[in-house]
């Protein structure tokens, strides 16, 4: 069986195809400037690359062209579109409409109802799938909603402190996401210890930023709450922030409660802090050339890491493994060294030469610590073709 994972931006969609017999990656690819003029599109299908540039309308313009290039005579994966059993999509938030669903109308149209609280990801997701329907109706489209995972997370780590009827009859709760990030790191550093029992700590850490607690492979809590708002800051979105703060702005700088909730979801996070960048890289290149606020923020994102592996700590009784992931995860070693600084009272101890020198996966902590720390690239594609296979197994 041959799935397609598609990752979907506003202007871009990005894929992986899969033959799910071997779990083997036949190609990957990617269009940009969907809807902007003239895009770029490539595909690499094992050595070969093929790269062009031409306008693209819309998504599924841009799904016809990737299946044009799968299935190109001379050099193409495919034989015919009829090869592709599904497109998985590593969708967001659909509220009590969580787990791994075929695409209807009935997911779509609750996918926009709860735009806001998905700002950045529901509005392009359901307006593409919306495309593709139409265009390749004979292609099943499986969305794998992110806060499927934390399903597991007990109750009293999921409620807030409101009115109880607002969880029953509006579903206001912490609902968690990047499931597919954390779903694939428990399983594959099970997969490299050789046990099932892990109590891992999971920091995936890149544009959007969260951490998770699991045990045995099931999600005990996360950071992310309500919306991809919350929790650790963000590149640009702020963070746990409190609401009671929203009142005193309104009436201080006269925006309305749409235009703060803006500031709070495209210039706030890292960006907002350090007024220089949103990018990790950036800010570690200026504050180390004295830039205060980029400093600051790069402190003030560490600091909300550490709070919430102390908290995860309290909730697994003690960990295992921590486990660094995403673009900042695996690339920054100032990150993982400050998150990991002066914690020998919690068994975690870093060896600084393997911190410095990662490739891959790699054991980062020091051959006396009793928490073993990794650094795992994450596969979100791969189990997002793996869900949409059993999705459609149960479909018939």
């Amino acid at each position: 069986m041959k799935i397609l994972v598609a990752n979907l931006g506003s202007t871009s969609f990005k894929y992986r195809l899969f033959d799910m017999d071997d779990e083997s990656q036949l190609a990957r690819g990617g269009i940009d400037r969907i809807g902007q003029g003239e895009g770029q599109c490539f595909v690499e299908i094992g050595e070969h690359r093929d790269e062009m540039s031409r306008e693209i309308p819309d998504h599924a313009e841009a799904v016809n062209i990737c299946l044009q290039q799968l299935t190109n005579p001379e050099w193409g994966c495919l034989s015919s579109v009829d090869d592709v059993a599904g497109i998985g999509f590593k969708a967001v938030f659909a509220g009590d409409m969580s787990g791994v669903r075929i695409v209807n109308d009935a997911l779509l149209d609750r996918m926009e109802e709860l735009a806001d609280v998905a700002p950045a990801h529901n509005p392009p997701y359901a307006r593409a799938m919306r495309q593709l329907r139409k265009a390749f109706p004979e292609i099943p489209l499986v969305a794998a909603l992110e806060t499927g995972f934390h399903e597991t997370i007990p109750d009293e780590n999921r409620v807030y402190a409101v009115p109880h009827e607002w969880r029953d009859k509006y579903h206001i709760q912490r609902w968690g996401f990047h499931g597919a990030s954390h779903r694939y790191i428990g399983g594959r550093i099970a997969e490299i210890l050789g046990r099932d029992d892990l109590r891992v700590i999971s920091c995936h850490l890149g544009g959007s930023n969260s951490l998770c607690a699991m045990k045995g492979g099931e999600s005990m809590a996360n950071s992310l709450g309500m919306t991809p708002q919350t929790g650790l800051p963000h590149n640009n979105r702020v963070g746990d922030f409190d609401p009671f703060a929203l009142p005193v702005l309104m009436r201080a700088t006269g925006k309305s409660l749409e235009d703060l909730l803006d500031d709070l979801s495209k210039r706030s996070g890292l960006l907002g802090i350090s007024g220089l960048s949103a990018d990790c890289r950036d800010l570690e290149q200026a504050a180390d050339e004295g830039h205060a606020r980029a400093d600051l923020a790069l402190r003030a994102f560490t600091a909300s890491i550490r709070h919430y592996t102390g908290a995860y700590l309290t909730v697994l009784g003690g960990a295992d493994v921590i486990v660094f992931t995403g673009g900042i995860g695996e690339n920054s070693d100032r990150i993982r060294r400050d998150v990991c600084h002066n914690m020998e009272w919690a068994g975690i101890r870093l060896c600084e030469e393997r911190n410095q020198n990662v490739s891959g996966e790699t054991k980062v902590s020091a051959d006396d610590s009793d928490v073993e720390v990794w650094v795992v690239p994450t596969n979100e594609e791969i189990v997002v073709a793996r869900q949409s296979v059993e999705r459609l197994k149960d479909e018939g």
